[in-house]
């Protein structure tokens, strides 16, 4: 084994140990952003295609399947779901496994298939990985949308059924306002409601791409769902919208931008809401306005009641 491929091992290991330490502690925001970074960097190695890897290619495949092992555990960790969760003590039968990759030889103890490397970065990593330029002074980058992979499309979900005396909440996401609205590729909104300590309260769902670009607004008109009745969601939850949309230069997809909308906002009729700077902060706790411009995410809300 090479010197570059033993600390590998041992940099999986222990990022490996940190996330299920800190799923034991309870302390689920953070396991979530460590399983998912470590989840990404095991998919690009398994998708690999460099000579000097010393992975064969079955090993590439188990690799990717502890990756996708630690995305369902992050899942269920996010899940308000108490069935068919991926529980702690079986990730735990995997840290042997991804220790010892280069001999392991033995089936997979579960019944999953690696997962396509995705282009979205986890919560944090893209920090971690470089300094990003001021986004709200630089461009996205030139180039066009159409030489690059097109996104898949959203991940809407339909109205919840009605119950008696329960309300249920659309949001049709109109338009955002951007000092480099049309710059930006492949621009869409990821939707998520969290708790006071960032964590999940429904399912997370992406718009569609953008509809249009026009001046300093891009454009969705697209509704969205919430998937939990307005009375139901905990005190303090926050409707979070962040702005996403790809860089050819790094070839990922960003987040540009983030707003959230907090439970006493839930109101008929329309709202605009402020912009804030990256990385998404779900606690709410270091805010900072992405620009003294006024430029805002317009909304438009529907209420439901039986």
């Amino acid at each position: 084994m090479s010197e570059v491929t033993r600390s590998l091992l041992q940099r999986w290991g222990a990022s490996f140990r940190r996330g299920a330490d800190f799923d034991s502690w309870g302390q689920l925001v953070e396991a979530i952003d460590e399983y998912q970074i470590l989840a990404r960097h095991l998919q690009k190695e398994a998708q690999s295609q460099h000579n000097n890897s010393e992975f064969t290619e079955e090993q590439k495949k188990t690799i990717g399947k502890i990756a996708t092992c630690l995305e369902l555990r992050s899942a269920a960790l996010q899940s308000t779901q108490s069935q068919e969760e991926f529980k702690l003590e079986d990730l735990k039968k995997l840290e042997p496994i991804l220790k010892n990759i280069l001999t392991y030889n033995k089936e997979f103890p579960f019944d999953v298939q690696p997962v396509p490397l995705r282009r979205i970065l986890a919560p944090g990593e893209e920090e971690n990985l470089e300094f990003e330029e001021d986004e709200e002074e630089g461009g996205a980058g030139a180039g066009s949308p159409d030489s690059f992979p097109a996104r898949v499309p959203g991940t809407l979900l339909p109205r919840l059924p009605s119950e008696p005396g329960m309300t249920l909440l659309t949001i049709r996401i109109e338009k955002i306002g951007l000092k480099d609205a049309g710059q930006c590729i492949d621009p869409y909104i990821t939707v998520s409601v969290k708790d006071l300590n960032g964590i999940d309260l429904t399912p997370v769902q992406d718009t569609p791409v953008a509809s249009r670009k026009e001046d300093t607004y891009v454009h969705f008109n697209v509704d969205i769902e919430l998937q939990k009745h307005v009375e139901k969601l905990t005190k303090g939850a926050a409707i979070f919208f962040e702005f996403k949309h790809y860089k050819p230069k790094k070839r990922f997809t960003s987040t540009k931008c983030f707003a959230f909308m907090e439970m006493d906002e839930i109101k008929p009729g329309p709202i605009v809401i402020e912009l804030y700077k990256k990385p998404t902060d779900f606690k709410r706790k270091k805010l900072q306005l992405l620009t003294k411009k006024p430029l805002y995410l317009h909304l438009h809300q529907t209420l439901h009641k039986e």
